[in-house]
């Protein structure tokens, strides 16, 4: 069976992109930055980008494009006999899996909000009214459910159609919405009276802040973010690896998708962080964030509804991106393992992806007593943890050691893969960072996540 192919670099680098691209950026990195002392934060987030996330996003590339398989089975074709290395594959996929155990979910939320805020369910609400709304929605089985199954349909039904007419065609012109709309809603939130101040916040280095929380925990926050925004460890990235050419050098294009990837992380703290202070309200983490402050904030704007929809549609084009991107990993990974043709596996898929969304689906409500992480914690928590503080960090120290190591894949085949093509090449000095300096702070990560 030939390997289907991107049809065009721009869909490669908006796949990777989309797939990095996730609700972390929007939810998580604004608040981050602003607590952090602003500028300062993202200064380390930069350089903790370029010299984690970019080196290690060209070692998953490779091993993607010169296995031409998914994570499954990408390692078995490039190790030595009698290595082990493609045990890692099974870690890899069942990452990928609980990964959409919960991101599903939350996907159905912003697709809900969305629907909401166009037929002005907002409308003439109360903060706390808006605030109440959040937790009715959990609270209702049918509802997440309904919007977690219409998600997953629409996912694997998109991935059914195939790599280049579904997967690739969809994801552009999602990516291609997803930027407009970022930009209009950063320039209308500049724009309001009183967002001055909230730009400053956000964007001017402030040290004083940066000692209050302490400089080890700003560089520690930076290093976190920066690596686990670009989703790398799971093959997620290794995947369309497998399905490019070698016109282009790993590097040049790994800097493409970080660039992409953190304009839309940027962006998102321009749209927030003046909106809340134009509105004296405080920019929150998390979900309260996106489901209570904003939609309060949205409510006591001009034309509240239409910016409203408008960022629910831009947070469901981001988790919507990423489900294709890991849709398509699993759907590869069951082709590449049991031969099944890409329909099969997208129907095998279809009824494995409900039924194991259902968990986190119910954490909310009927099986609200399973608090796995202590008091207060839900099933998604536990998930969460698994995927983002041990599956996402080993799994990145598992391909960087392949890359590097003798009794790996070794130094020198990587280079030759990633430095194919045109473009940004990696320089030969790189390797003794790569092997001695790279997986210390691979570990360190690895055990700052689990602490």
């Amino acid at each position: 069976m030939e390997r289907e192919k991107l049809g065009s670099r721009m869909g490669f680098i908006f796949l990777s992109a989309g797939c990095a691209i996730g609700i972390g950026n929007v939810w998580r990195f604004p608040y981050i930055a602003g607590l952090y002392g602003g500028g300062v934060f993202v200064l380390f987030y930069l350089f903790f980008l370029i010299t984690m996330g970019v080196p290690v996003m060209t070692m998953e590339f490779a091993v993607g494009r010169a296995s031409r398989k998914s994570i499954i089975k990408s390692f078995t074709q490039l190790e030595k006999p009698g290595q082990k290395w493609h045990l890692h594959g099974y870690l890899g996929m069942a990452g990928n899996y609980i990964l959409m155990m919960f991101y599903t979910t939350v996907a159905g939320w912003m697709l809900y909000y969305f629907y909401q805020m166009l037929t002005g369910k907002f409308a003439d609400k109360s903060s706390e009214q808006v605030g109440a709304m959040f937790g009715e929605m959990l609270a209702n089985p049918k509802v997440l459910t309904v919007v977690m199954v219409v998600i997953v349909v629409a996912g694997i039904l998109i991935c059914s159609v195939g790599l280049q007419k579904g997967v690739e065609r969809i994801t552009k012109v999602m990516m291609s919405l997803l930027l407009i709309i970022i930009i209009v809603l950063a320039v209308h939130s500049i724009t309001l009276e009183g967002g001055m101040e909230g730009l400053k916040f956000y964007l001017l280095p402030d040290f004083g802040r940066m000692k209050e929380v302490g400089i080890w925990e700003t560089v520690t926050a930076a290093m976190n973010q920066a690596f686990f925004t670009l989703s790398l460890g799971i093959g997620a990235m290794a995947i369309f690896g497998s399905y490019i050419d070698r016109k282009h050098s790993l590097l040049g294009e790994s800097v493409n998708i970080a660039v992409l990837d953190t304009f839309v992380a940027l962006v998102s703290g321009l749209i927030i962080f003046p909106a809340c202070f134009a509105f004296g309200v405080s920019p929150d983490m998390g979900p309260s964030l996106i489901f209570i402050t904003l939609p309060n904030v949205f409510n006591g704007m001009a034309g509240g509804r239409i910016w409203g929809t408008l960022f629910f549609v831009f947070m469901t084009f981001a988790a919507f991106s990423t489900i294709l991107a890991v849709f398509e990993n699993i759907i590869s990974c069951g082709m590449d393992l049991f031969h099944w043709s890409r329909k099969k596996s997208c129907l095998v898929n279809l009824v494995a992806l409900i039924v194991l969304s259902m968990p986190c689906v119910l954490g909310y409500n009927l099986w609200s007593a399973v608090q796995p992480l202590g008091e207060g914690s839900t099933i998604l928590d536990l998930e969460d943890f698994a995927v983002s503080n041990v599956i996402l960090p080993i799994g990145s120290l598992c391909y960087l050691l392949f890359c590097v190591a003798r009794f790996g894949w070794g130094f020198d085949k990587y280079m030759e893969e990633a430095n194919a093509g045109e473009g940004l090449k990696m320089p030969g000095w790189i390797r003794f960072y790569a092997t001695y300096i790279l997986p210390v702070l691979l570990i360190i990560l690895i055990i700052l996540g689990l602490i």
